[in-house]
């Protein structure tokens, strides 16, 4: 009995994890937004985060939050960092990185509208920023952890991971310091962008290793070899 893996079915089984994570996460930021939408009043945790949050606001920490707000938000992040994220990839020849890229950022944004629009939860008063309606899921932190998660994936690099957990993290504390989440809405929103940004990868992990290994071989080719 042959017991040995075929390259097409080691192929199949490196996509199937990615997927089944991918929508793990997924279904946890729905199940996560149909508590919240079955509770009666605001979770015990939401307030009592904003109530400390709250209680420290200054202006050393509102200014980097609002710094914060801008990079992963708005015309900013929503348009610059994908479009610059994918042109990046695509000026150093790596393409099926570039659509990767956007293809994970656009979709990351569309599930964010679609389940605002269908919780349609409401902000907290306290909100600091101009925001548009549904505070559940985090616009923010979902392209903030969409972004992470792809970077991660395409570079390869520790401090890529620690940098994207670094940044994901600080989005959530700010979005919740600013008002304009509940820290619901941005563990959702970390849920979503984790989650698109697995799922997308499982159907362009054959591609993107592929145009990564050629990447390297074509900048190994180019340094200068050192004479004996």
């Amino acid at each position: 009995m042959n017991s040995e893996i075929s390259p097409a079915e080691a192929r199949q089984i490196t996509r199937r994890w990615p997927l089944i994570s991918g929508v793990s996460a997924l279904v946890l930021a729905v199940l996560l937004g149909v508590l919240i939408a079955t509770r009666d009043g605001v979770l015990s945790l939401d307030q009592l985060v904003l109530d400390d949050l709250l209680s420290i606001r200054a202006d050393i920490f509102t200014v980097p939050a609002l710094a914060m707000n801008f990079l992963g938000g708005g015309w900013f992040g929503v348009f610059v960092v994908p479009l610059g994220g994918a042109l990046a990839f695509f000026l150093v020849k790596r393409r099926w990185a570039a659509l990767y890229f956007l293809l994970a950022s656009a979709l990351s944004a569309g599930v964010v509208q679609l389940l605002k629009s269908f919780y349609g939860r409401a902000r907290p008063d306290e909100i600091l920023v101009t925001a548009d309606l549904g505070s559940f899921p985090s616009g923010h932190v979902a392209n903030a952890a969409t972004l992470s998660v792809v970077l991660i994936i395409l570079l390869q690099r520790r401090w890529v991971l620690v940098v994207g957990i670094v940044y994901t993290i600080l989005m959530i504390l700010s979005r919740t310091y600013l008002g304009a989440h509940w820290l619901s809405d941005t563990i959702g929103g970390a849920l979503v962008g984790i989650g698109v940004g697995v799922i997308l990868w499982a159907p362009f992990a054959h591609v993107l290793a592929t145009e990564d290994l050629q990447f390297g071989l074509k900048k190994r080719a180019r340094r200068p070899h050192s004479v004996g």
